[in-house]
């Protein structure tokens, strides 16, 4: 049934005053029309945005994943050895356990220089453009690579695809953690650790169908070949997805960083939750408006307590490359022959030893939003020193018995560090900076990561040579210091924003407590709230009063 005509013409008149109202009561609020939020607006939301997101994400860490797990077996086929004399072991030649050594490590000073240089590029190209560029890097560093026919064109290849890789393993953790809601964040970066290692595993499944390959040197070429189809996905993909919302906040894109908020969470821009993640971006922005550049920022004390920040960040990528995992996965097919394997059974126990690894991250995925970082951290760096120690010791005994437990527990090193080490550390180190800060001091943990990678890599063939299993007391001391080092210095991030960790610092800062014991606290005050208004120092407009929190953002507190 219609209304009248006249009737009907007062009925849209109505509605339009309501609506134009509606829109001028939003402008005052927010400073922006919500139509230039709707040209904004992501073609994807909610779940599918975070699948999406996750899956350009995930490849770049397969990527990852792939480029460290390659060249394990390569280094000893006979097709490589051909193409690169170099790298063969031998008593006549002692010295190419180092060249052995040196051609995988020199990848690591590549990313080191790739992550260095995000200090400086990344809040300006923002973490989309930065993707691209490294994936874009890498393509032609994939190139060089698989058409090398020297030593040294090879480890200039190797060098250019580390620089790519660097700018990579820098950003994706900070673009992926600040578009992932705070109650998901852990599982969907653990999912990375997964995927880094279905990496590895790819690699060493491909170089062991190729190592039959014995008459051409595809045996080596294809499956460095091989990258470019996660590189090609990545760089492709990213041009679909939206830009961080805090980046866009930093740049003062703010119409647009709403747009993707309400994207992210699929929830309408009236909706408090979406109203309160814009409050708390922009409070962290405002925050630290007043500190002149992002380097000089890193220094910093006082309530962001930038400088303790980025030093927990660098330390933490540190320990990691310190427990001793890169042992096993540039090494892996070595140190089974090692232990008495053929070579085609090295590298089937490679692959086995890559398929269990997988199967323990997965565990970690389901259990880091409830179990909480700390305690992951803790469990698996003392499970590692452990496994270090038992392997020296049967080292020293060598014998057949003493070979067979040693391949064990090399898989049970994996489990350990899959569930303390592996996604934690680049999750963690994108949660614990500050927003002005985070580009830059993932750019430095991630440099301190392949900094220490290159170290591990470099000393461990000649550490093998010269003092063989007591390699290991090396590695099980150096996991040992880890345990207090954690257990003291590092907070728990588990179950907040990336803002609420700002009022963490902020708090402890004030009431002069250990910046630990406050994030293990259930009555931090949520970003974006009065109460840690009055803890940053923001004192928002009358008209920009921001929401109280709802009951679902205090069970996402609750769910460390």
């Amino acid at each position: 049934m219609s209304l009248p005509s006249s009737d009907e013409e007062k009925h849209k008149s109505s509605v339009a005053e309501n609506t134009d109202h509606h829109h001028e009561q939003f402008k005052q609020q927010f400073g922006f029309d919500p139509a230039d939020i709707a040209a904004h607006t992501p073609s994807l939301r909610g779940r599918k945005l975070t699948a999406a997101v996750a899956f350009v994400a995930g490849t770049g860490f397969t990527l990852f994943g792939y480029d460290q797990g390659v060249m394990s077996s390569l280094l000893t086929g006979n097709q490589f050895e051909g193409s690169f004399p170099e790298v063969i072991v031998e008593p006549s030649h002692p010295n190419h356990a180092t060249l052995q050594s040196f051609i995988i490590a020199i990848y690591e000073v590549g990313c080191l220089f790739g992550a260095l240089s995000n200090l400086w590029v990344g809040d300006k190209l923002g973490r989309r453009k930065t993707i691209v560029v490294g994936g874009s890097i890498m393509i032609v560093g994939a190139i060089l690579q698989t058409t090398a026919f020297s030593f040294a064109q090879l480890i200039f290849a190797r060098i250019f695809t580390g620089y790519g890789n660097g700018l990579i393993t820098s950003t994706v953790p900070t673009y992926h953690a600040e578009l992932s809601p705070s109650a998901k964040r852990g599982r969907m970066i653990m999912m990375e650790g997964t995927l880094i290692v279905v990496g590895v595993t790819i690699a060493y499944l491909v170089d062991l169908a190729l190592f039959f390959v014995n008459w051409s040197s595809a045996q080596w070429r294809v499956p460095i070949a091989l990258q470019l189809v996660f590189e090609i996905i990545m760089v492709t993909c990213i041009g679909f997805l939206p830009e961080s919302p805090r980046w866009l906040v930093k740049r003062g894109r703010n119409a647009e960083a709403m747009a993707v908020i309400s994207a992210m969470e699929d929830k309408p821009l009236s909706d408090p939750e979406v109203q309160r993640t814009y409050y708390g971006i922009r409070e962290a922005v405002a925050v630290e408006a007043s500190s002149q550049g992002s380097l000089r920022e890193l220094t910093t004390g006082g309530p962001s307590q930038n400088f303790r920040r980025t030093v927990i960040a660098v330390v933490f990528m540190m320990m990691q490359q310190l427990t001793g995992i890169n042992l096993v996965t540039f090494y892996a097919t070595i140190v089974f022959q090692r232990l008495g394997l053929s070579e085609v059974n090295a590298r089937i126990t490679s692959v086995a030893n890559g398929a269990e690894y997988i199967l323990a991250s997965i565990a970690a995925y389901y259990t880091i939003d409830y179990v909480g970082r700390r305690h992951l951290m803790l469990f698996g760096a003392i499970g590692q020193s452990i496994v270090m120690l038992l392997l020296a010791i049967l080292g020293y005994i060598n014998n057949t018995p003493a070979q067979i437990v040693s391949v064990v527990l090399i898989f049970g090193f994996n489990t350990f560090f899959a569930f303390g080490w592996l996604g934690v550390a680049w999750l963690y180190c994108a949660e614990i900076a500050g927003l002005r800060t985070r580009a830059p001091t993932n750019a430095l943990s991630t440099a301190s990561n392949w900094t220490f990678n290159f170290v591990v890599v470099m000393v461990v063939g000649p550490a093998f040579n010269n003092i063989s299993w007591r390699t290991y007391i090396v590695f099980a001391a150096l996991n040992a210091i880890i345990v207090p080092v954690v257990y003291f210095f590092f907070p728990e991030t588990g179950g907040r924003s990336l803002e609420d960790l700002d009022v963490v610092f902020a708090l402890a800062y004030m009431t002069g407590e250990d910046p630990v014991k406050v994030s293990l606290r259930k009555d931090v005050p949520l970003a974006g709230t009065r109460e840690a208004d009055e803890i940053l120092g923001v004192s928002p407009r009358p008209s920009e009063k921001p929401p109280t929190p709802s009951s679902s953002s205090g069970k996402a507190r609750k769910q460390v």
